[in-house]
């Protein structure tokens, strides 16, 4: 087997020093633990200039687009790290699958019309990444056993020069605008809540879009929005020179790593409050609450289903239920399943068993999945899809595309939401789905 080659660099304790200097480059991408505001990941990863760029074809099922990203996998070529090495990537593939990427998979609608313009799912195939690990405080560029050495040296003459980039500017030039007022909401919860009467569902994610105008560089959006909301599963991607992603999210999706798998689904949130005691008081309400704590379990045991299908009979288990994880602007309830892929079964059927996330489409997930392209006005795009890594040892981690903005050609967009049971209450519910994404569209408004 051969092995990757690792160039250690100058530990920086915040990764956006480093992808600063590539973050115009063609298929740019951070995937990025918020440290060191955050404090719950580990690793940051970054990397451009991908060997291919993989998405969906016109009308291709979604298993046949899973195997091309098998085949270029193969293409690369399998690779260890040097021994000792906890790094999670040794080469493969990053991007996004778009919620809208569950079509290729489940029949379902055609769903409403988009009007940005994003690929269902892309996947660069991508031959070094530089790496922080944020426990051993070190920095490495790690180079697949197919790079070239000239290709090797011109990324350490690159990352070795002290960056002399100006901050670049950006500005919200039309705020955002809910695009559902309460009426409509009211009718769309008032369906949900039929269909639970009659047996057709349990809950339903229902969510809203929020969108406006913008105008210069991305990039500094994130950063503002980063630091205002650090959170342990956030990403930028350039998807084209037209398109960015920009995702802070707190909700793991699916991690795989030596036939070990894990998903820590979020349902249940409560607004942060600036006095400690009223706080805390949020905290406890929601901890005690028999509605959250339903709503987690219901998608608990859908996820414990979806892993059941790639995972060994048995090896599903749920050792953590109903945890307290708090971030800058709310609490969440979340939980964690684990399981034990089966013989034959790889990190891929994971994914197109289990994709999209149960947390953010509700249960049983295709009835829910249907009702939601009824009632929702707009296609959610990257929102409720996931940001991965998937590289040549079998090694995967992915975000769940929550908290999340989308910019293309001077417009930008974002979705709230929650889950909708029979007990749920309709003025709640709406503002909930405000308060999960206020604090991201008032930092922008503020630049």
């Amino acid at each position: 087997m051969t092995l990757c080659r690792l160039h250690p660099l100058p530990y920086l304790a915040d990764a956006t020093a480093y992808f600063a200097q590539i973050k115009d480059a063609p298929g740019a991408v951070l995937l990025d633990s918020a440290r060191p505001m955050a404090t719950r990941g580990r690793y940051d990863l970054l990397s451009a200039w991908p060997l291919e760029s993989l998405a969906p074809q016109a009308g291709e099922p979604g298993q046949t687009f899973i195997a091309r990203l098998r085949a270029g996998l193969a293409r690369l070529g399998t690779a260890q790290l040097p021994e000792g090495s906890d790094l999670p990537f040794a080469g493969g593939l990053i991007g996004y699958l778009a919620y809208d990427f569950g079509r290729r998979l489940e029949r379902l609608p055609t769903g409403p019309g988009s009007d940005f313009h994003l690929p269902d799912a892309q996947l660069g195939l991508y031959d070094w990444a530089l790496i922080s690990d944020h426990q051993a405080e070190r920095c490495w560029l790690m180079f697949h056993p197919s790079v070239p050495a000239i290709r090797e040296r011109q990324l350490i003459e690159r990352f070795e020069r002290p960056s002399t980039l100006s901050t670049p500017g950006f500005q919200i030039t039309q705020p955002f605008a809910n695009e559902v007022e309460a009426p409509a909401y009211q009718a769309a919860f008032d369906q949900v809540q039929a269909y639970i009467r009659a047996g057709d569902t349990y809950q339903i994610n229902l969510t809203r879009r929020f969108a406006g105008r913008c105008e210069g560089d991305p990039w500094a959006a994130y950063l503002a929005l980063r630091a205002a909301c650090p959170t342990p599963f956030s990403g930028f991607l350039r998807v084209d020179a037209r398109t960015h992603i920009l995702s802070h999210s707190p909700e793991r999706f699916l991690h795989a790593a030596d036939g070990a798998v894990e998903t820590r689904p979020i349902k249940g949130t409560r607004p942060r409050r600036e006095d400690p005691s009223e706080d805390a008081a949020q905290a406890a309400e929601l901890l005690s609450s028999d509605k959250d704590r339903a709503e987690n379990l219901m998608i608990v045991d859908l996820l414990r289903n979806d892993l059941g299908r790639a995972c060994a009979l048995g090896s599903v288990r749920v050792p953590a239920l109903f945890a307290l994880e708090s971030y800058p602007n709310v609490h969440h309830l979340v939980s964690r399943v684990v399981g034990q892929l089966a013989p034959g079964k790889d990190p891929l059927d994971l994914l197109a068993s289990s994709f999209p996330g149960g947390s953010v489409t509700g249960a049983p997930k295709i009835r829910a999945m249907q009702i939601i392209d009824e009632l929702e006005r707009s296609r959610r795009d990257i929102y409720c899809g996931s940001l991965l890594y998937l590289d040549v040892r079998g090694r995967m981690d992915s975000s769940i595309a929550i908290r999340t903005l989308l910019v293309q050609e001077g417009r930008i967009a974002c979705w709230g939401g929650g889950a909708v049971v029979l007990d749920s209450e309709a003025e709640a519910e709406y503002q909930e789905s405000l308060i999960k994404v206020n604090t991201l569209m008032r930092t922008l408004e503020a630049l």
